[in-house]
């Protein structure tokens, strides 16, 4: 039987809103959802932000794409938190699902995104999948990285690091990684618990230069041999489907 929602673990979250009022009803909504979050508002410019982000290291930050320094700062706060190796996770929060900002979002170094449009009840479940390690991502969107996947050229992927830096048991956590398997499932099949693999991700993450499972699964796809998988591209992504969001039509 599976733990009730308020036997989960406290998750610690930090909510970048362009106005202390809108990161207030967030958090607030946050704390009274079933789940177990400790949600507090951060509100500032992009510097001050940023170093509030690093002083809390939240579990996870929901970051505001417009925030009040311009309509695209919380993009850079975004790389900037991705960059500092932290173990915060991010979720871009988006004003529209538009295709252009979901793949910024994704490159900035989100591992969720959720647009506004969707309903504010969602955004828990988002949280917690984030925090869980998986992906977290609509329907729609999954179609906007399947589409870049497609017609991207090896040349238009970013450049990383070689495998020859991994050691065996970060190759084989990277070959489930890339084949869209959750921290759970990857501790299942290894035989340790998950803040093991989450350690395992992150060392995976700093060689090769990636930022997220993303990434990892675009590097994979695009280096036949790299990280055997035992998905072809297709299947790769119906997997970070199930491992991620709920579909919404």
């Amino acid at each position: 039987m599976r733990p009730g929602p308020y036997r989960h673990e406290l998750i610690r979250v930090s909510v970048v809103e362009a106005t202390r009022m809108g990161g207030q009803l967030i958090a607030d909504a946050l704390k009274r959802s079933r789940n177990r979050f400790d949600a507090r508002a951060v509100i500032g410019d992009c510097s001050d932000t940023l170093l509030e982000l690093l002083n809390q290291e939240p579990d996870v930050a929901v970051i505001s794409v417009q925030l009040r320094d311009g309509p695209f700062t919380g993009l850079e706060i975004l790389r900037q938190l991705c960059a500092s190796r932290r173990k915060t996770a991010a979720v871009a929060l988006l004003d529209s699902d538009e295709r252009t900002l979901v793949m910024d979002a994704f490159r900035a170094g989100a591992r969720g995104v959720f647009c506004r449009d969707h309903c504010l009840q969602g955004l828990p479940k988002c949280i917690r999948r984030v925090h869980e390690g998986q992906i977290w991502v609509s329907n729609s969107e999954l179609e906007f990285l399947i589409t870049f996947i497609a017609n991207a050229r090896p040349t238009q992927l970013i450049e990383t690091g070689s495998m020859s830096l991994l050691t065996p048991g970060e190759v084989e956590v990277a070959r489930l990684v890339a084949e869209a398997l959750p921290n759970q499932e990857i501790a299942l099949k290894l035989g340790v618990n998950e803040h093991t693999v989450r350690n395992y991700v992150f060392r995976i993450f700093e060689k090769l230069g990636l930022s997220n499972r993303v990434e990892l699964a675009l590097y994979a796809l695009s280096r036949p041999g790299a990280v055997q998988t035992t998905l072809d591209p297709g299947q790769n992504y119906q997997a970070l489907q199930r491992s991620s969001g709920p579909v919404r039509g």
